[in-house]
Order: C-alpha cells, then sequence, then structure tokens
C-alpha cells in the first residue's frame, strides 16, 4: 500500500505533489482537546519499486518477494523493474552468465556507445566477452536507478553504475599494467517484455585509461582506423542552428519530451545555461553545499565548481548546441526526487576548455552524448552525477585528420 507521511511545511512535500509523485489527503486523529477530527497527510502514489542507493546487493535480489507492480511477460525472478535491470545486470557481468544476453535482448536491438554503435544481439555477446576479457576482476556496482513507464507500455530505465577493479589481463587497453581503476558508465533502457531492444551506453573510459596511466592518443588513434578503414566518417553538417542567423537563442526551452513540471522545468533552466550561456543561473538552481560527480572521476564541491565544470565543456566547443534526448524522474527515499537526462552537445572544437586531452583547438566537429543524474531536495540540486567519454572525442578528432589526410578516393 502506499505510504502515508505527515505533511511538513517544504518545498519538497510541494514538489511531490505538483509532480504527481504523492497527494494530500485527510485521515482521522484525535485533535489535543481529546475530541476527534482530521489532519493533513501525503499518500504517496504507487511507486513501490526497489531503490538501490541505501540497500546492500542482497536486499536488491530478493528471495520470495512479491511483485511489487505489474511485470507481464517478464521472468518470474523479477519482481519489480529496478530488480529486472540490477539482478540481470550482475549476473551477466559479475556471475559470467553472459546467454543470458539471448533472453534479454531482442535479436535486432541497438546499442549506442560513445565509441560506436551495435545492431544485432549476437555482437553485444562478443562485445561482453571482449571487455570481461580485458577487465575480468572489474565490478559494476549500482549507484542508483531512475525510470519510468510499465509492462504495457514499456519501461525506459537509466541505470548509474560505479565500476571498479585492476587491469590483469592483455586487451583492448594492451598488456596488463596490474593497476586498479574506478569509473562511472550509465546505461539507458528501453525494455518491453523481458528484453532491451534499444540501449544508450555512456563509459567513462578516459577515467580508466588516465588511471592505468595509458597514452590515450594511440587509443584513440586505433579505434578511428578501425572505423575508417570501414569508410565510416564523420559527418560535419555544418551549423548546428543553435542560432538562427543573426538571431539570438531560441528564448524558451522545448519542454515537450517532460513528463511533469519538475522536469520541465529542469529542461528550462538546462537550455537557459547551455544554449542561452546564462552560466550565473547555475547559483539559483544548486545548493550552497551540492556535490559534483563528474567525468574522469571528479569530486567538487559548491556551486562554482559546477559553473566551472559546465563552462569548460562549452569552452573547448564554443558553438555547443545542448539537446536534451530523453528525461525522466522518481522519487527518492533519501527525500526529494531524482531527475535523469541524457542529452547531447553538437558544435566544433574551436576553444580551450575542461577537454584538455584533446590539445589545441582543431576545428573539427565533436558530438558529445552525455548522460546526468540529480537530485533535488527543497526545490535546489543536492548532487549531480555527470557521465561523458573525452575518449570518444579524441576517437572523432583522430577520425577527422585521417579524413583530411586521405587521398580524395579514400576519403
Amino acid at each position: 500500500m502506499p505510504a502515508l507521511v505527515e505533511i511538513p511545511s517544504s518545498t519538497s512535500s510541494q514538489t511531490l505533489v505538483q509532480n504527481g509523485f504523492a497527494e494530500p489527503t485527510m485521515v482521522d486523529t484525535q485533535l489535543p482537546n481529546g475530541t476527534n477530527g482530521t489532519r493533513p497527510v501525503l499518500k504517496e502514489k504507487a511507486n513501490p519499486a526497489l531503490q538501490v542507493e541505501r540497500h546492500d546487493y542482497v536486499d536488491l535480489a530478493p528471495v520470495n518477494r512479491a511483485r511489487a507492480h505489474p511485470m507481464e511477460g517478464f521472468d518470474d525472478i523479477y519482481t519489480d523493474i529496478v530488480d529486472y535491470i540490477v539482478r540481470c545486470t550482475h549476473l551477466i557481468w559479475d556471475e559470467r552468465e553472459i546467454g543470458l544476453i539471448y533472453s534479454h535482448y531482442t535479436h535486432n536491438c541497438v546499442l549506442y556507445g560513445t565509441m560506436g554503435t551495435i545492431y544485432d544481439r549476437e555482437s553485444v555477446v562478443r562485445d561482453t566477452i571482449q571487455r570481461l576479457v580485458s577487465l575480468p576482476e572489474r565490478r559494476g556496482m549500482a549507484t542508483q536507478v531512475l525510470w519510468n513507464g510499465d509492462d504495457q507500455k514499456g519501461f525506459y530505465t537509466s541505470h548509474l553504475v560505479t565500476g571498479s577493479g585492476r587491469h590483469t589481463q592483455f586487451g583492448h587497453y594492451g598488456p596488463p599494467t596490474g593497476r586498479t581503476f574506478v569509473s562511472r558508465t550509465i546505461a539507458d533502457c528501453m525494455i518491453y517484455r523481458n528484453r532491451i531492444y534499444r540501449e544508450w551506453v555512456v563509459a567513462d573510459n578516459m577515467a580508466i585509461i588516465k588511471q592505468l596511466g595509458l597514452d590515450p592518443h594511440p587509443i584513440a588513434e586505433g579505434t578511428a582506423k578501425g572505423l575508417f578503414d570501414k569508410g565510416l566518417v564523420a559527418i560535419d553538417i555544418g551549423e548546428n542552428r543553435r542560432l538562427l542567423g543573426r538571431l539570438p537563442p531560441e528564448e524558451e526551452a522545448d519542454t515537450s519530451i517532460a513528463n511533469n513540471e519538475l522536469e520541465a522545468d529542469t529542461l528550462r533552466w538546462l537550455h537557459e545555461v547551455f544554449n542561452k550561456r546564462m552560466f550565473g543561473h547555475i547559483k539559483k538552481v544548486y545548493a550552497p553545499n551540492a556535490q559534483y560527480h563528474g567525468p574522469k572521476m571528479a569530486e567538487l564541491y559548491g556551486p562554482a565548481a559546477v559553473l566551472h565544470q559546465h563552462l569548460g565543456l562549452v569552452g573547448s566547443i564554443p558553438d555547443a548546441a545542448y539537446m536534451p534526448q530523453h528525461i525522466c524522474s522518481t522519487p527518492c527515499e533519501e527525500g526529494g526526487v531524482k531527475v535523469a537526462v541524457r542529452w547531447v552537445i553538437d558544435g566544433h572544437h574551436l576553444g580551450y576548455g575542461v577537454l584538455s586531452e584533446l590539445g589545441a583547438p582543431t576545428g573539427h566537429r565533436l558530438q558529445v552524448m552525455g548522460m546526468t543524474h540529480y537530485h533535488y531536495k527543497d526545490g535546489r540540486i543536492v548532487d549531480e552525477w555527470n557521465v561523458y567519454d573525452e575518449l570518444s572525442l579524441l576517437m572523432q578528432i583522430k577520425l577527422a585528420e585521417m579524413v583530411a589526410k586521405a587521398p580524395p578516393a579514400a576519403a
């Protein structure tokens, strides 16, 4: 049954009501004078799925737990959609039940990664094996899962994983270094009747490479060479249309993908900051004690640090256009609401900023695929987990350089 909680006079409670996660109701009570009366409480709307943040894995893969919400078409072992995505990820990657991919992905699934795209299930199986061969000691720990949808229309999950391990085997990172590493990955999945049919994965490969003490340039060049040899070249579309002619950026954000008012507000301030370049707006959105968990395992504190990171990303891509692709939100046991945004930034490497591995500006087109989780409490952001992969951007520059140097027939 949905929980009943007292209504405090707080922005968090107002947010839960405004965004459809709870509704006010009256319950019977005994008044201070001894007579019977009523008092206001919040009735949480049905969202009984497990939450990852404060629980051990054994609690997230329960035995003999009743189904928390309808899961038509899913294996009986799964009790809700969070259980599904956490448990099957653990089974495949940590328990090495790689063959579960055949029953958990469609034959024609598409997996969009920062270093390339996979277009069928068998290639997902092979890619999984290669990654496990290269980093056999890696352990992926579920950090949080945000989601929406249902078993009739399909589920959408955004799964933040913190991975750690040691580089002990020869593989796509070269000979083993014996060094340890920690990195973040976010995987967004579209799921219907037990099978993932589309997935977007943003893994911070640059974080791993730097911790292993490796030079990212030959790794990026090798990946680019593989794409170039297949005839896959970067397509420079020219202007990204953030600015039309001499007009300023669009005044209002497109909020058509939002499912509630908090998601719409998130899209509005993201448009304000990234497309209208109003970076000072960050101070209004983030709490003074906000924490930023960023690429290459950056751990920073306060709105000024958040501003530095986002300004620096646009500094490297001065003509950047920020384009949100998907948004969802989930009320949090820790209080407040968490919001997941999958986004793309399109532009050109025309300046200096936080993308220091790219070197001096090259002018080449860049497309950044990123994912971010925000934790709102009392109307302001207290945590941001931001994941994009600088290695994929370096690879794009290497590929563009190969195309520029190639004879016309090869290009």
